[in-house]
């Protein structure tokens, strides 16, 4: 076994390693959220994740973002298989193990080339909207230097690898040109072909080390690029399929119904009841009535927050942002992530018990902010991948009115009119319909 194999399985098994562990820690995270039953309707569920995260079916809805996002999302899918047998070849020591295809393989090649030209130049476009053109959804206060950076990073480690790949091919071109042994003839390389000329007059050893140097850059970049995912908004490209499948079927706002409050109407409906009767007894912690910290949500509304792809299409058609509110329901999602990770590495260092006196609601997500909501579900409408920045707005604000009995004074006569007169309006429910005899 070579000296380059050994390193190669060393560095695959450390990508390896710690893409594994970061993974599961962000699945320890998600599940400090409470219980949530999404196994329905499987069939359905499996239509929406074909239609929305594999057949990109909300991008399109911006064409020109869309067609680029497309563009770079199959080169992701189809140059894996590459890089599946730029693997076998570590592993084994072999140079295009996969040659044996013969003409497949030469479609297979052409077919590679041209995507990675597509996704060099969509990701030079995406660039170019971010930094020149500065799309004024790619910014907002919730925007700061980490977020702006790790778009931009991205982006350019996607064109350095796209790069490296296309000029590894093209120092093969010329290796099986030249004849040098290992380096035989399997491909037409309809792209990198063009380039060769950017090596002038190099000479074989030149070349050999060209090759290499740049398939060693592209593999280690691939897998440095694997163990960046789950620290950028990135990591999107892997959750957005279990994040889709999982997604509301019921009619978008339609709330929840809190199964404390809900025995207390029916009671007072009870006509057999016995209101005088001593309730009884909870078991375990009395329930919350919606949520304070991220430990009151949903698994799901978690899973949302990592899936969260900063794209601002949300925010981008919120009517409250729109005229000048606080709220933004990008920056609810990423809030939401960033709290949950200060909790999950607070568990990690000190126990399930650890509170640092903080709480999503305040600390991170103002009142303000909640209030502003007018819950018309434009967010989660806009969403590419189904997240529902709604479900945590209601559930916050729930907490604040319910548990710390805090609304706006129109809200509070809103709600005692619901109380006393069944709707809205400070009507008796017996004068509801003297509109109708005024004629």
């Amino acid at each position: 076994m070579s000296i380059g194999v050994i390193v190669f399985i060393v560095a695959l098994a450390l990508a390896i390693g710690l893409f594994t562990k970061n993974v599961r820690t962000i699945i320890r995270n998600i599940r400090l959220g409470k219980p949530l039953d999404r196994s329905d309707r499987k069939g359905e569920r499996f239509g929406l994740m074909t239609k929305v995260a594999l057949g990109q079916s909300k991008m399109v809805v911006r064409p020109v973002a869309g067609l680029l996002h497309i563009v770079v999302y199959l080169g992701f899918i189809i140059i894996n298989i590459e890089v599946l047998e730029i693997v076998i070849d570590g592993l084994t020591g072999k140079h295009r193990v996969f040659a044996f295809m013969g003409g497949f393989y030469h479609v297979l090649i052409s077919a590679f080339e041209g995507l990675a030209l597509l996704v060099l130049i969509a990701c030079v476009i995406f660039l170019i909207r971010r930094n020149v053109l500065r799309i004024k959804r790619f910014f907002g206060k919730e925007m700061t230097s980490w977020p702006k950076t790790d778009a931009n990073l991205i982006l350019i480690t996607e064109i350095l690898l796209m790069s490296a790949f296309l000029l590894m091919n093209a120092a093969d071109t010329q290796l099986q040109n030249l004849g040098s042994e290992h380096y035989t003839q399997v491909g037409s390389f309809p792209i990198s072909r063009h380039l060769v000329g950017l090596y002038g007059s190099a000479g074989e050893q030149g070349l050999i080390m060209a090759e290499r140097g740049l398939w060693w850059f592209h593999i280690i970049g691939i897998f440095a690029f694997l163990n960046y995912l789950p620290y950028s908004k990135h990591f999107h490209i892997l959750l957005a399929f279990p994040n889709v499948f999982y997604s509301k079927l019921t009619p978008k706002g339609q709330f929840t119904n809190m199964e404390a409050v809900k025995k207390e109407v029916e009671l007072m409906f009870d006509p057999s009841a016995d209101p005088y009767a001593a309730p009884a007894e909870p078991q375990g912690d009395p329930e919350r009535f919606g949520a304070k910290d991220v430990t009151d949500l949903t698994w799901k509304q978690l899973m949302d927050s990592y899936t969260c792809t900063e794209c601002g299409r949300c925010t981008s058609v919120c009517p409250a942002n729109l005229t000048g509110k606080a709220l933004s329901p990008r920056k609810i999602m990423m809030d939401t992530r960033d709290r949950l990770e200060e909790v999950g590495k607070g568990i990690a260092k000190n126990g399930k018990d650890f509170n640092n006196g903080k709480a999503l609601l305040r600390d991170y997500i103002s009142e303000e902010e909640l209030l502003a909501c007018t819950s018309c579900n434009a967010c989660t409408e806009a969403c590419p991948v189904n997240n529902d920045p709604l479900s945590v707005i209601v559930d916050l604000r729930r907490y604040l009115i319910m548990e710390e009995s805090k609304a706006p004074a129109e809200w509070t006569g809103f709600f005692t009119n619901i109380e006393n007169n069944g709707a809205p309006w400070q009507f008796a429910q017996a004068d509801r319909l003297n509109w109708k005899n005024e004629e």
